[in-house]
């Protein structure tokens, strides 16, 4: 049975139970706790945690969510059924069905046959786990399924109580287990052996509240009491259903990822299933070109930080698995269009997304192709210091700064050194991993405490929430139905406190979409709220925040609500301007170029999007014109609300990591040009933007571009200030202005001949002094030795070639020149050893290394040129001194 038909039988299951099928989120949530969707339940938590009542009439759902799991990245392959991507199916109760519901309707799913749309599994290889008090479970599997009572065996807490830890909704749970058969391992259930009895389904009874952590284990908290009401949460693994009902061994060899691992066998000439080590390095590649394929779909893209340094590791650990293998061309594109073919007939938005996806990912692999030399001139350079000093283990810091920094897997780094006749410190590489990951774990930890507790606004969410006028109107007669003060409600605020104002009805923004919240005033008798920031919560309450002037305010006091004109015309222009410069963008350079994100304010705004190269200025000068082409040509800006497929169906662009309800706004500007979901603020004609100035565009990351603008009297006075720039150099070159550029270009053309003839001039003054100092050798041990300091505007590059032109110039017997500088601070030191003099074992490496101990500073280098930088000068003339010594002891 394909993976795709299974997530169709687990949806239609529940769908004929009345289960609202909800799809699945973006893998990418506003939600400080997580990097990744890494849970099926994940979207539904503020129906758990009580901050909102579900939306469904039956009070019932069911999805199947796509997740990411990466604390164990490096794990991947070398066990047979994780994934760092996988399809989480559940089904979910909020207060409707308990124990019974969940067990019954699992139980039916799996074993009813698959003409009456089940999945078909013998019933007599399932056993099931409970919690170890928890008899109520028991006693259904038992009497209400007829599970044998050999079959159901319990567990404690580690194993079957779940809570999302931190205080908040928890209670025991049941997992069901498939039974392999022996030759996968011994008898005896789940307890035994979870190899043998793999895991595909758990169900959550969330019927009690968990207090604080008392210890550091995992049952540690209190339990504070029972839930309002008793929830449903299930999840059930589609990768590891797809492996027992297609009959694979294991995860990797299913429809899915088993073409990945194909298609990695032509490229590299190995062979899966030849030995160990290299099934891993298969199971990378598969495995991390979905997850990476799945992240760049839902707008992630490679850098240095948070979810994009998770992608940009991914993607690094399939090159380089690829390359152990034995691939030496690139590789990404091949396995990223097999991911994508094999993952499109469930995720249909993949079509449209294939350019971006291979633009991205095959960017980032030629990025870390360049970066993977610099490793390896590291590594190299590394291993001849080790062999100088005769020394045959590689440090685990130096292990761990290839991998960190470089990217390299230590597999690959053995290997190398292996080949370098070196060993690797793995005790130490393991202390530098182990205590990375235990700063990870307590930054995660820390986080996991940032839960931003929105419960106090959940009356108004579910009951009252906020009617937003402002695409109509300017100010509005409102009720104050709600105050909140320092994170509690109140009924009364006083002049001079900060408070939040909640109302029936609202005319002012909140912030979304990239666009910044109005300002404005809310008023009500003889008090004033200064509203300098508008929140939105649930995306149904409107939460304005602010200080109170004057006067006192009350709940069910009336008031009127207006905001800012000037502010909103500024950042209705500037928003509208984005709109533009998108359309612009995807004229120029294409579909590739999709929006990654955008901050708005009056006047201002940046764009980010995904795009692999650098903009050229014709390019730039493109987007610049047909923008302002289109605000000259006053098309009309129209809006409407309808059905998400029907903007789909028009061909709306839609933002990556944004969640659309079913009723969706569009706004459109000059047909085909610009149409975008949008729930912003915007002209009503593309002329009333005013004139917009495109500032330039800059890196923000690998696969991701910013541009940056002015819009309407912003705009008109950047190109104020820059006409009064160019007037004023033009009066300092006594030229019009259009004769401006061919004056500096012949002034730089002058000031490049005067350099090149004070170059020329210092080069005939080093070559001079080159002479002298070659002239002015001392004989140390019949060796011809130069130490000298030069003056402080020699550079390290120019200390090297006069140090190798002395050495050069002394042509009668072994020769040593030693030279050093004092550049502010800095120490450039450089040793050149003549090869008469390297024969009788003196290495310009150990001088340099002897010298910088004396100066603050390392170098390193070859045995007849080395080089380094220290910043304590006054040590210049002892090390001098000793390189002298040093010299006459050989």
């Amino acid at each position: 049975m394909k993976t795709h038909e299974i997530r169709d039988r687990f949806i239609q299951h529940f769908a004929r139970r009345g289960h609202e099928v909800v799809p699945s989120a973006s893998l990418v949530l506003d939600d400080p706790n997580l990097l990744f969707v890494n849970a099926g339940m994940v979207p539904f938590k503020p129906f758990f945690l009580g901050q909102q009542n579900p939306p469904y009439p039956n009070g019932t759902a069911t999805s199947i969510q796509k997740c990411v799991r990466t604390l164990d990245i490096d794990e991947v392959g070398i066990t047979t059924r994780h994934n760092t991507f996988f399809q989480m199916a559940g089904n979910f109760s909020f207060g409707q069905y308990f124990k019974e519901g969940a067990i019954t309707n699992a139980w039916s799913l799996l074993t009813n046959s698959l003409a009456d749309g089940g999945l078909g599994l013998a019933p007599d290889r399932l056993w099931v786990t409970v919690y170890e008090t928890d008899d109520e479970a028991a006693e259904i599997w038992q009497n209400v399924v007829g599970i044998p009572a050999e079959r159901i065996q319990r567990m404690g807490v580690e194993d079957n109580y779940w809570h999302m830890g931190v205080p908040g909704p928890c209670g025991p749970c049941s997992e069901i287990y498939y039974d392999r058969g022996p030759e996968y391992g011994i008898e005896g259930g789940p307890a035994a052996d979870e190899h043998r009895y793999m895991e595909i389904w758990n169900l959550v009874f969330m019927q009690y509240e968990r207090g604080e952590s008392t210890g550091s284990g995992k049952g540690d908290f209190e339990i504070l009491g029972e839930l309002p009401a008793k929830n449903i949460d299930t999840g059930l693994g589609i990768e590891r259903l797809a492996c027992l009902l297609q009959g694979v061994d294991n995860v990797y060899e299913t429809d899915l990822l088993r073409p990945v691992i194909s298609a990695a066998e032509k490229l590299t000439g190995a062979d899966y299933g030849a030995k160990q080590g290299d099934d891993v390095r298969f199971r990378v590649i598969a495995d991390h070109s979905r997850t990476a394929m799945m992240l760049i779909l839902d707008g992630v893209t490679p850098s240095n930080e948070g979810r994009g340094y998770i992608l940009r590791r991914l993607l690094r650990r399939i090159i380089r698995s690829a390359r152990l293998l034995g691939a030496r061309a690139e590789t990404i594109k091949t396995f990223m269009s097999t991911v994508m073919d094999t993952m499109e007939p469930s995720y249909p938005e993949i079509q449209e997304s294939r350019e971006r996806i291979l633009a991205v990912s095959s960017a980032e692999e030629r990025a870390f192709l360049k970066t993977l030399e610099s490793g390896t001139s590291r590594f190299d350079e590394t291993a001849q210091q080790l062999n100088q000093r005769g020394e045959k283990v590689l440090t685990g810091s130096d292990a761990f700064l290839l991998h960190d920094t470089y990217g390299f897997p230590i597999d690959l780094t053995m290997e190398m050194a292996a080949e370098a006749g070196l060993d690797v410190d793995m005790d130490g590489f393991h202390n530098a991993m182990a205590e990375q990951k235990a700063r990870a774990k307590a930054d995660n930890k820390a986080k996991k405490n940032t839960h931003a507790d929105e419960s106090v606004y959940r009356e108004w969410v579910d009951n009252q929430p906020t009617e937003f006028a402002g695409y109509s109107e300017q100010a509005t007669n409102s009720t104050i139905i709600g105050l909140v003060r320092d994170g509690q409600s109140v009924t009364t605020a006083h002049s001079g406190e900060n408070v939040e104002v909640i109302l029936d009805v609202t005319p002012m923004y909140a912030e979304s979409g990239g666009q910044l919240a109005d300002r404005g005033t809310i008023t009500a008798g003889d008090a004033t709220v200064e509203v300098t920031d508008v929140q939105k919560i649930a995306k149904k309450l409107w939460v304005h925040r602010g200080q109170l002037l004057g006067g006192s305010i009350e709940i069910g006091q009336a008031a009127t609500a207006e905001y800012d004109q000037q502010w909103r015309h500024g950042a209705r222009q500037a928003h509208t301007a984005t709109h533009l410069i998108h359309g612009a963008l995807r004229d120029v350079l294409g579909p590739t170029a999709v929006q990654a994100g955008s901050m708005n304010r009056p006047g201002y705004l940046r764009f980010d999007f995904n795009y692999t190269e650098q903009l050229s200025a014709e390019q730039m000068d493109q987007i610049a014109t047909i923008t302002n082409q289109v605000v000259d040509a006053d098309y009309q800006v129209n809006t409407m609300e309808t059905t998400l497929d029907q903007a789909k169906e028009m061909g709306a662009l839609a933002l990556f990591g944004e969640n659309y309800g079913e009723r969706v706004r569009v706004v459109e500007i000059a047909g085909p040009f610009s149409t975008e979901l949008c729930g912003g603020t915007h002209v009503s004609h593309s002329s009333q933007i005013g004139p917009v100035s495109v500032l330039g565009e800059s890196s923000v990351g690998s696969g991701a571009r910013r541009i940056e603008a002015y819009s309407g009297l912003d705009a008109f006075r950047y190109f104020s200030k820059e006409a009064a720039l160019a007037h004023g150099v033009a009066q300092s070159l006594k030229a019009k202005p259009n004769e401006v550029p061919e004056r500096i270009e012949a002034l730089t053309r002058k000031l490049k001949d005067a350099e090149k003839q004070v170059a020329a001039l210092r080069q005939q003054q080093m070559a001079a002094q080159a002479t002298e100092y070659a002239n002015d050798a001392v004989d140390v041990n019949g060796i011809a030795v130069v130490c000298a300091q030069l003056p402080s505007d020699v550079n390290g590059g120019q200390l090297r070639s006069i140090a190798v032109d002395i050495r050069n110039r002394i042509k009668d017997r072994p020769a040593v020149v030693v030279l050093a500088a004092d550049n502010d601070g800095k120490v450039p030191f450089v040793a050149a050893v003549s090869s008469a003099a390297v024969d009788k074992g003196i290495a310009a490496g150990k001088l340099v290394s002897l010298f910088g101990s004396y100066v603050g500073g390392k170098g390193g280098g070859k045995p007849d040129l080395a080089q380094g930088s220290g910043n304590l000068a006054a040590g210049i003339n002892q090390g001098f001194a000793a390189v002298r010594e040093e010299i006459s002891q050989v």
